[in-house]
Parts: C-alpha cells; structure tokens; sequence
C-alpha cells in the first residue's frame, strides 16, 4: 500500500504541468521527494531495536541475549548522547536542518520520544519477565533487597560500612549546597529526608552520588549464596537499604535512582586551535558536563520528585524515562561475560590462517608472490601484526607508515610500531584525534609513539583520517620494495574478534605505489595526487562510485544484464541514493547489505521496486564494505573503509581499493551470495520504513551467513546453534 501511495502521488505531482507550460513532460518520478528518504536519526533508532529483538530469538544462548539487551542500552546512550543532542542543539540555536526525508528536527524529535519510550519500557520487560527469570534456572540471580537473607543482609552491611560508605559524599540541599554538577551517565539517588540536621538544617532533599570507583554489580560470596551459583547485588540496591546511616538523626522517607545522560559530542573546531591535542584534552573534560538531553528514574520515584529533577536540568516530560530496574544496565555486562556458564554463550572459535600462510616464515616472501585476502573474525588478524612484527625486526625494512583511528595504546600493534621506531627505522603514525570516544586512548597512543621516536601526524585539520592503511617499505638488493596492507576495519586486535573485516596483503607495484601517495598527501602539503588503483575521499571516491552506478544503469538501459550489490553499515548519502533509484528505474537489480542507518526506501513500485535492502544482525558485527558492480561480464570489486555518508565521502580521509584476480573477486562475490540467502539473521527493509524479520519456510533449511562462514572457514562444527 505504501508503495502504491507513494508511486501514485511522485507521478501525480510528475505529471503536473507548470505555470505557461505548453505541454507536460513525459510523467516520471521526482527522485527529490521526500517521502523517497527515511529520516536519519528514525533509521537509527530501528537498527537499535532490531539489536533489541535478538534478546528475544531463543535460537541465541541466553548470556548472549542479555549481550544483545545489554548492547541495546549501550547504542540508545550514545544515540542520546551525540544525535538527539544533536537536534535539541539545531533546534537551541535557531538552524534547524533539514534533510532529503524533509522531516524538521522538533518533530523528528517527537517521533523519536515516542519510540523511545516504547522500546525502553520493552526492554525493561524482556529483563524483568525473560531474561532475569532464564538467567536464575541456571543459577544466576540478582538478589532485590527484600529477597536476602539474613547471612545476605549482614555481608551487604558490612560491605556498605567498608567499602561503600567511606567513599560516599551525600549532599543536602540548601541555599549554600546548590544542586551539584553531575557527571553525564554517572548513578544518583535523590534522597527526601525528614528532621532538622546539627546546623538546623531541615531542607527536606539531598543528592547521593554513587562512587565512579565502585562495581555497580558485585557477586556475592560462594558460602551465603541461595541455591548454589553466583548471587549478585546491586550498588544502588546496597545503597537503598543503607540510606540512613550516610543521615544520621534523620529519617529517609525515599531514596530513588536516577541517572542524566548529556551531550557528549565534542565541539571542538580543528581550524581553531594551535595544538590539537592540548585542546583536545581540555574538551574531554567538557564533555562529562554538557547539556541534559535525558533524564532516567526508578518507576517508583513520586512525580513532585522527578519534576523537581527535570526542571533543575531543563528538561520536559517528554525526556523523562521511567524504568522498572537499574538505570544503567550496561553494568550488566558482568554477568554476560562470565565465562562459567559456557552453555550460555557461542560456543568458542579459532579463527583460522589460509593455507599459503599456515606454514611461512618469511610473510614479505608470500606476499611478495601473490596477494592475501583475510576475512575476520573467521581468518586470524594475527597475520596483520605479524607482519607490523617482522618489519619492526627486520634489518632491511627501512620505513613503516601507518593510520591509526581505534586502536588501544597498549595493543600490539602500538607496540610493534615503539620497537621498530626504537630500532631506529622510519616510523610514521597518523593518528586519528577526533575518532569518537576514543579520543583520550587515541592521545595516550600517539604520546607513547612520540616518546619512542615515531614522527607522530594528526591528519588534516577538518577531515577526519578513516582509512586503514599500512605500508611497509624494505631494501631488497638494490630495489626498494614496498608491501601494504589495506583493510577495512580498525587496527584493533579486540574488535577483528567480533567485527567481520576484510584485510589485502599486497606487494602489487601500482597500489602500493597509491599508497605511499596517500601517505605523502597526509603528511605533507600539495595538490591532489592521481592514483593508478585506490579509489580515495574525499577526492574520487563518491565520484567514482557515481560513475559506477551510473555505468550499470547504461547497461540496463543497453538490454544489457545490469547488477550491483553493496555491503555497508550505513546509506544517507542523498546523491548516491538518487543514482541507485536512477539505476533501478532502468532495470538494475541493486541488493543492499545495511547493517544499521539506511535512508533509501527499497520496494516502491517505479522507482526502487528492483532494489532490496537487508540487515544482519548475529553473533559478529557486519562491519566489512564491499562495492560490486556486474560491469557486462567483467565485474568490478573494491573493499572500502567508507561507508555511503556524507561524513565519509566528503569530510573524511577513505579509501576503496580493488581486488583485481579473478580468483578473490569469486571468494568475495560468493560471501555476498551467503548473505543474500541469510534467513536466520537477516530483516528486509519495508518500503514504509519497519524492517520484517526473515525466517525460514517450512521445510526450508536454516541459512544463517555466520554460521555458514565460520563452518567454511574455520571448521566444521564451529557454527554454533544460531
């Protein structure tokens, strides 16, 4: 029905003729409406409630569904935190922008409220009635207060006097104890009191901040746990029961949870500043204290108290959240990661190594034959820093080069590149400052780097660095050689465990010659380089792209076989969706793989109705982009570390680069086929914007792309049950 409206009305409007028109045109969609594009933010939010869903798929072992509930909390906090802080900030300052959906940000904003609540007060159902019941047949249990027994009631006092208490600094309200800055996410209760304290204080409230120091979540002991299995308890649950020994002479009448969350994006502007990272670290600080743009509270807390909450932080009702439970479940996460109950997790894994790697000494020599395509978490990432390792030691390489946007300062990687810059070889870092929530492990990486010798580069100012590069540079004989590694995830050894990526190993000439480009761009000044192979941003790669949609789009027009397939974790990017409906119109057919935001509507009759969209959402993350276009019989193939975004085309450092023989094309090519057929996994995108979970057909057999990739690649038996 959607799809019917939608193309009746384009052609209605189409057909229209103009003011001292003669005649109207041939009718024809206007690929500019806006009821074509999906609202940003909205889209966003349906992601994080497909993640949301998994906690209810009993396909998945429990512990992992509670990751998935626990991961939804984490998504819906920096959703507040960067983009609805971001519309209550147009709206502020009097520039509301709006987007292709034509959805202004005050009503954006009442959608999202709205959804908002429902899902948050779904997911609190799914712990109370689900989850937490599941978790407790297993021997797993967070003891409520009035649950504890008496052994329980005198190890939670003693704890409190010893460990809590000391650390806790209540704060009465009056005219000389204002309402106390709070730190954004942090856990407070707001306590009324009756009696008039030693100073003849009688204000009535007071705030208690919970220490940032102490576990929110702490397990009991073995000896005086019900049942057998771990017992926890809640901080706030220990601080509730305790609440008048922080008054003493007074009587606590409630003592109620609660927890703001605040804008956290940064805004800081590189053109500015003198020194990056000096500013840098003075706006870390800021963000802890921007401005409230939610406010959570226990469900039992009486309204006088919470409006009393919203005025002092300038909210309205609307940015209220009741909940029936913690009001950071994150801190649950304990208990999703206890390794005891392997029953209740996926089972384990060991990513594998190709064959041509499995027994070589020497990788400049493999990959000085031929190149190497990895696909993790399902082939081992341990190649990538093998080879930063055998540079870093290797007498003959004189010069390493890479980017570094995530990472840890302490990983592997940091540390091949101190050993190889302390061994006195050429080290350069360019460091990504500004990578969100990153930023302060980001400086205490490029500070341990400087230390060692590296030269240490912050990219460009106003352009975030998201490539993922690396090059290698080594005399052999009288010939320097150069070897890359191109990938399109981060050099972070935690995330290739969960975040599926693709990695090249290449010694080929042309692209490593690309990249050595790329680097000189970033690190010194001139014009725009042209390259042989990569594809970068924000010079060639949108326009590239373009061309390549287009080209497809001439095929069909040709009577040719026409066919792209994309793999990405976002599509917003107006142009690229207009040339994709463009493609569609003429007959291409256009299967998109978007993990998470995606503005297109798929599925509307004339205009999109041969482009599908799908999501995956399983036990890794879909991180890996691919671009693949059918090219009349000679397909065309680059792995990229961009995503369709204006913010990556445009304002970001990325890179695509292709994979060329014929052999790798077909391995890429028949993974994309495996999520094409995902019925275990997968949500097709509706052309009204919802997502439907796919299941499989009676008698139909499970196809879950996950599962079929790690079976083919890292053995049989190694999929797991989802």
């Amino acid at each position: 029905m959607t799809s019917r409206l939608i193309r009746e009305s384009l052609l209605t409007d189409a057909a229209a003729p103009a003011a001292n028109d003669a005649a109207p045109s041939a009718p024809g969609p206007d690929l500019g409406d806006s009821r074509l594009y999906i609202h940003r933010e909205l889209s966003q939010l349906k992601f994080n409630i497909r993640v949301l869903d998994q906690a209810l798929d009993e396909r998945t072992p429990l512990l992992e569904r509670l990751k998935f509930l626990l991961i939804f909390s984490a998504n819906m906090d920096e959703f507040f935190e960067i983009r609805v802080a971001g519309l209550k900030g147009q709206i502020a300052l009097d520039h509301e922008m709006i987007g292709p959906d034509g959805i202004p940000p005050k009503r954006a904003l009442a959608e999202i409220s709205e959804i908002a609540h429902r899902q948050i007060a779904r997911q609190y159902a799914i712990l109370n009635e689900r989850i937490l019941p599941e978790l407790a047949t297993h021997g797993i249990r967070i003891v409520r207060r009035t649950q504890w027994t008496h052994k329980q009631k005198l190890w939670v006092r003693r704890y409190f006097r010893e460990e809590v208490a000391p650390l806790v600094t209540p704060i009465g309200l009056d005219p000389t104890h204002p309402f106390p800055l709070l730190v954004n996410k942090s856990l407070n209760f707001i306590v009324r009191l009756d009696g008039v304290d030693a100073f003849g204080r009688d204000s009535g409230l007071a705030i208690v901040p919970a220490p940032r120091v102490l576990p929110r979540l702490i397990r009991m002991p073995l000896e005086i746990c019900e049942g057998g299995g771990d017992n926890y308890v809640l901080l706030s649950s220990i601080i509730h029961a305790h609440a008048e020994e922080l008054f003493p002479g007074m009587a606590v009448l409630g003592c109620y949870q609660f927890r703001l969350t605040r804008n956290a994006d940064l805004t800081l502007d590189p053109e500015d500043v003198e020194d990056l990272a000096l500013a840098l670290r003075g706006e870390l600080y800021s963000r802890r204290f921007g401005d409230a743009v939610r406010l959570e509270v226990a469900d039992n807390c009486p309204k006088e108290l919470t409006d009393y909450l919203l005025k002092q932080f300038g909210l309205n009702e609307s940015e209220l959240y009741e909940v029936n439970g913690p009001v950071n479940l994150a801190r649950l996460f304990r208990i999703a990661n206890n390794v005891s109950y392997p029953k209740l997790q996926y089972p384990p894994f060991t990513p594998a190594l190709p064959k041509v790697l499995q027994h070589a000494e020497d990788l400049f020599e493999v990959i000085g034959r031929q190149d190497v395509l990895l696909l993790h978490p399902y082939e081992s990432f341990a190649p990538v820093v093998d080879l930063l390792r055998q540079a870093s030691a290797d007498p003959k390489v004189l010069a390493i080069k890479q980017t570094l946007y995530r990472t840890n300062a302490n990983s592997e990687i940091v540390d091949a590149l101190v050993d190889a810059a302390r061994a006195g070889k050429e080290v350069t870092a360019v460091v990504e400052l500004r990578a969100r929530f990153d930023e302060e492990s980001n400086l205490s990486l490029a500070s341990r780097l400087q230390q060692a010798g590296a030269m240490v580069i912050y990219g460009v100012v106003g352009i975030k660095t998201h490539a993922k590069l690396m090059l290698v540079q080594r005399r052999e004989g009288s010939e320097l050689a150069r070897y890359a590694h191109l990938g399109t995830g981060n050099y972070h050894t935690g995330n290739a465990r969960v975040y599926t990526d693709y990695s090249l190993l290449t010694s080929d000439e042309a692209l490593c010659e690309d990249v050595h480009k790329l680097f000189s761009q970033l690190t010194g000044m001139g014009k725009v380089l042209h390259m042989k192979k990569l594809l970068h941003a924000p010079f060639t790669l949108k326009k590239t792209l373009l061309e390549l949609i287009a080209r497809e789009s001439a095929h069909a027009a040709a009577g040719k076989p026409a066919q792209i397939l994309i793999k990405v974790n976002a599509l917003t990017e107006p142009k690229v969706i207009r040339a994709l409906y463009k493609a569609s119109i003429a007959g291409v057919q256009v299967d998109l793989i978007v993990r998470g935001i995606c503005c297109l509507r798929p599925g509307v009759a004339g205009v999109s109705e041969n482009i599908r969209v799908r999501s995956i959402i399983g036990r890794f993350l879909e991180h890996s982009r691919v671009y693949w276009f059918a090219n009349d019989g000679e397909p065309q193939l680059y792995l990229s570390s961009a995503d369709l975004m204006e913010r990556n085309l445009d304002r970001r450092v990325e890179t695509a680069f292709p994979i060329d023989g014929k052999k790798l094309q077909h391995r890429v090519r028949q993974a994309l086929e495996l999520y094409l057929t995902d019925n275990a996994s997968a949500s097709l995108l509706q052309p009204d914007g919802e997502y439907l979970r796919l299941s499989p057909a009676a008698g139909e057999p499970v196809r879950n792309v996950q599962v079929e990739l790690m079976e083919k690649l890292c053995g049989a038996g190694a999929g797991g049950t989802h």
